[in-house]
């Protein structure tokens, strides 16, 4: 009797084991995406095919989702800010709106969540009505309910309480094996974001955070850790791809703890699929699937039941194809965006002005370009009259040009070389100010330093070189080679042909974000008699007005050529980083 019962056991536990065997396995679909920036439609062309648009990408998503019910949709930052004027009108709720009908789960915060402050970001996520803009609550049901979504923000701290922002991460459990998600920004959000989005915020360091955090999950049965992070890198291989790969995140997942397993990215707009070593030698898989959701990164982890952790992780790229005959668009969504799109219309398809060729980003050696010496031509005119502030140069920050001026017709039909409010507001969607104010020439000069890695802008490999696009009749040169705030060629730097002069004082335009000291230019804090001027966008519309006469044809807009700033490394045939 006893040895049957010992051979029971024994039996019982043998197919204990088998079981477990067999069963040791979860799999888990992950799907990233990042860099949004409210883009409900599409915004044209990736890899040769229409791409992009909330009804396709809810699409896409929802095949992927079908091949396992274990998934989590996850957004790396930029959901929202600097969007197309059918999101940014009504202050980024439409694309709130898709990304729940779309079945978005978590989000980490960007730069550009912050773009209208906190406030405006907790409403994002809470709800309800803005308290001063008529163009909220403009969905069918005249509500706004706010994310379904988490936002995280581990590193984003309340210096009034010293808690986060949002949580610091989101636990999920598959199969009985728990899984963490820690969602974060850059840490240099403050230095791209105008100063009042961030007051009252402490932005940590990314790794440190996240480092920070192991022991309390691991106190919480956690061993399968994802980060979602809205930093990134760039590379210069196919989309899948990790060729030449550089940039702040290899900093920053060199310095991770070796129990996270994988990365979420996003902010350079880049797509790649990596394999990244820690400082321990522990290769982390690290994505970004580009930008304005034409890219999606389908990833499968597999989970261990006994050890509790990830066993593997693999990942590639999907492109949201809009020729794509086997995937169904969500026609909900689709109703949704046809449905803001006809609030938008006759605001966005009128024609204020006309160009003879596409005016775009493409730059010289010394980072010029032409999209960025129309909008500093604008800001000038519309603040040279001395009632106006009477500037004599102005100068644009380049984060701040957000697309070409394209010369082909968008979906509009306003007709090739036509540039419609929309299509300008999709180059400067931030609703800038203009600001003009006395500096010296000596200001003036450092200012332009601090356009360069190591003076106003963070040392490399997280900063980068951040050149300001100056109106017509302002140059100077400037030297890769230079030392650290002695970038600008001495001598160089003049006004109408006129050498600037340290002593005298000049009247110069930038946007208010420049004028509060963003993007490291510090300097311009200083800035004396100060005068408030035009929206940006409304200054590029008076700017083109007259070549939309005589009518019909118009007298197009030519752009210059690029001969304001030079770069005296001759070597170099493109905009240098740093």
């Amino acid at each position: 009797m006893k040895m049957n019962k010992l051979v029971s056991a024994v039996c019982g536990a043998l197919l204990t084991a088998s079981v477990s065997a067999f069963a040791a396995d979860v799999n888990v679909k992950l799907i990233g995406f990042n860099d949004f920036h409210g883009n409900l439609k599409s915004p044209g062309n990736f890899s040769g095919n229409p791409a992009g648009g909330a009804d396709y990408l809810a699409g896409y998503i929802a095949s992927l989702k079908a091949q396992n019910p274990n998934t989590v949709v996850i957004h790396a930052g930029d959901m929202v800010g600097a969007s197309p004027l059918v999101s940014a009108l009504f202050h980024d709720e439409p694309t709130i709106e898709a990304m729940n009908k779309i079945g978005v789960d978590i989000a980490s915060v960007g730069n550009h969540e912050f773009d209208e402050g906190r406030t405006e970001l907790i409403r994002m996520k809470t709800g309800g009505c803005h308290p001063t803009d008529a163009n909220s609550c403009k969905g069918p049901d005249g509500t706004f309910k706010g994310a379904r979504f988490q936002f995280l923000a581990a590193n984003v701290i309340d210096k009034a309480t010293g808690q986060p922002l949002f949580p610091r991460y989101v636990v999920k459990t598959f199969g009985g094996v728990r899984m963490a998600f820690i969602g974060m920004t850059l840490e240099g959000t403050p230095t791209i974001v105008t100063p009042t989005g961030v007051a009252g915020l402490d932005f940590k360091d990314e790794a440190d955070t996240v480092n920070s955090l192991i022991k309390t999950l691991r106190n919480q049965g956690v061993n399968a850790i994802t980060i979602v992070v809205h930093e990134g890198g760039t590379q210069s291989g196919p989309i899948g791809g990790c060729t030449n790969m550089s940039g702040a995140i290899l900093d920053i997942v060199n310095r991770l703890d070796s129990s996270v397993d994988l990365v979420i990215s996003g902010h350079t707009h880049q797509a790649y699929v990596c394999q990244l070593p820690n400082v321990q030698g522990k290769m982390i898989p690290v994505t970004s699937a580009s930008a304005f959701g034409r890219v999606l990164t389908n990833i499968d982890v597999v989970l261990d039941t006994v050890t509790r952790d990830v066993k593997s992780v693999t990942a590639s790229q999907v492109v949201v194809n809009r020729n794509n005959a086997s995937i169904t668009p969500n026609a909900e969504i689709a109703a949704l965006v046809t449905h803001y799109d006809a609030l938008v219309a006759p605001i966005a398809n009128q024609v204020i002005g006309k160009i003879s060729q596409t005016v775009d980003r493409s730059t010289n050696a010394a980072c010029e370009h032409e999209s960025g010496d129309l909008i500093a031509d604008a800001q000038l005119a519309a603040t040279q009259a001395p009632e106006f502030g009477g500037a004599v140069a102005a100068f644009m920050n380049p984060g701040g040009v957000r697309a070409d001026f394209a010369f082909a017709s968008s979906a509009a039909g306003e007709g090739d070389g036509n540039i419609t409010y929309g299509e300008s507001f999709t180059v400067q969607p931030f609703g800038n100010s203009l600001v003009t104010m006395s500096v010296t020439g000596a200001q003036i000069k450092t200012m332009l330093e601090q356009q360069f890695v190591g003076c106003g802008q963070p040392a490399a490999p997280t900063g980068f070189n951040r050149v300001l696009q100056v109106s017509k009749g302002f140059e100077y040169e400037w030297d890769r080679s230079g030392g650290v705030c002695a970038r600008v060629v001495p001598g160089s730097v003049k006004l109408n042909g006129a050498p600037i002069n340290d002593a005298q004082i000049y009247r110069v335009t930038v946007n208010n974000f420049l004028a509060d000291g963003g993007d490291g230019f510090v300097v311009l804090k200083n800035g004396t008699d100060r005068l408030g001027g035009a929206v940006d966008v409304d200054a590029l519309t008076d700017f083109l007005k007259p070549t939309l006469s005589p009518a019909p044809t118009g007298t197009p807009y030519v752009p210059p050529a690029l001969t304001r700033i030079k770069q005296k490394d001759t070597t170099v045939t493109s905009c240098p980083s740093n």
